[in-house]
């Protein structure tokens, strides 16, 4: 939309002016907004207890966190203005909740960010265990999209949003996941394995909505 609007633009300046100048902008914006809104497929891992990533971009941390339901791994991935900006679900299963949060636009860089960004947090439900993600505005991400509503049944790497520009996912992980990624990787969104969860009798069902809420 952004590109045919600007391509109009373009066609609007050309015949006013007759410039190639002032054509060659709104031209180069749109070949911008193109590929920055490009959404290639891909290849989605079938292997069980796999958790995919939510989201293109560089792991920047890994930790443990204590939480109402237990102990939790969360991983952050940073997404910066190249990336693709398509967000997928990391596990088949039903989203629990959805919940968006009205913020500020610190850095997604900084910790702080997690608490005080805007944000939309989406929980699901994979049956023997949940896996919680958010969707964090940025600096220069102003505009966070969710495609899925609590009740919504949705299949492994299936698009359930975008974050507009440079921004920030962060995975919570149910504690039986043997990690998959370290900080430094660079991950795809529902190509790259953050985690496999192969512990079946270990398994249980405790929400990390609370955690990240």
């Amino acid at each position: 939309m952004y590109a045919l609007g600007l391509g109009v633009v373009a066609a609007a300046i050309w015949l006013l002016t007759h410039s190639w100048i002032l054509l060659a902008l709104p031209l180069l914006l749109a070949v911008f907004f193109l590929w920055f809104f490009r959404d290639p497929e891909r290849t989605i891992p079938t292997g069980a207890g796999q958790i995919v990533s939510p989201a293109d971009g560089l792991v920047t941390d890994t930790e443990w966190i204590e939480t109402t339901a237990g102990s939790r791994l969360r991983l952050s991935i940073f997404l910066n203005v190249f990336d693709v900006h398509v967000n997928r679900s990391p596990v088949a299963g039903t989203v629990k909740l959805v919940e968006f949060r009205k913020g500020e636009f610190l850095n997604a860089m900084k910790a702080e960010s997690v608490l005080n960004n805007e944000q939309t947090l989406i929980v699901i439900d994979a049956g023997d265990y949940e896996v919680s993600f958010k969707q964090i505005a940025g600096l220069l991400a102003r505009r966070i999209v969710c495609n899925v509503k609590a009740g919504d049944r949705v299949e492994r790497g299936q698009r359930v949003g975008l974050i507009k520009f440079g921004s920030r996912v962060d995975v919570l992980l149910p504690a039986e996941a043997e990690l998959k990624v370290k900080t430094g990787s660079r991950v795809r969104g529902g190509l790259s394995v953050l985690a496999e969860v192969t512990d079946s009798g270990n398994r249980s069902a405790k929400s990390a909505a609370a955690a990240v809420a």
